[in-house]
């Protein structure tokens, strides 16, 4: 199965609330219900093991059944206003495309 990891910052950190708030409201239930997806998480890091500060503020966690289908769903309308969104708030998103070994 594919993992897609997206890795980021806020590009305002004032605008947390209203990044989680769209997270919650738009972004999770709207890219989760794709057929693509199995699964999708939005984390907030909270830290380094060991202490310190993480490099990124959020991680994104998406299980995709069929990354052709992620291409198809990622093209539609909706999920356009979407990414434009995410867009606006994600700071030079990081996305790393894994396999399970």
């Amino acid at each position: 199965m594919t993992t897609l990891i997206v890795l980021f910052n806020l590009k305002n950190p004032q605008q947390r609330e209203a990044y989680e708030q769209w997270a919650r409201e738009v972004d999770l239930p709207t890219a989760g219900a794709l057929p693509s997806i199995e699964k999708f998480e939005v984390l907030r890091a909270s830290g380094v093991l060991g202490g310190g500060e993480s490099p990124y503020q959020y991680v994104e966690i998406l299980r995709v059944r069929d990354m052709q289908q992620l291409g198809a769903d990622i093209a539609t309308p909706t999920m356009q206003e979407v990414s434009k969104r995410f867009q606006a708030f994600a700071d030079a998103p990081l996305f790393i495309v894994t396999e399970s070994l």
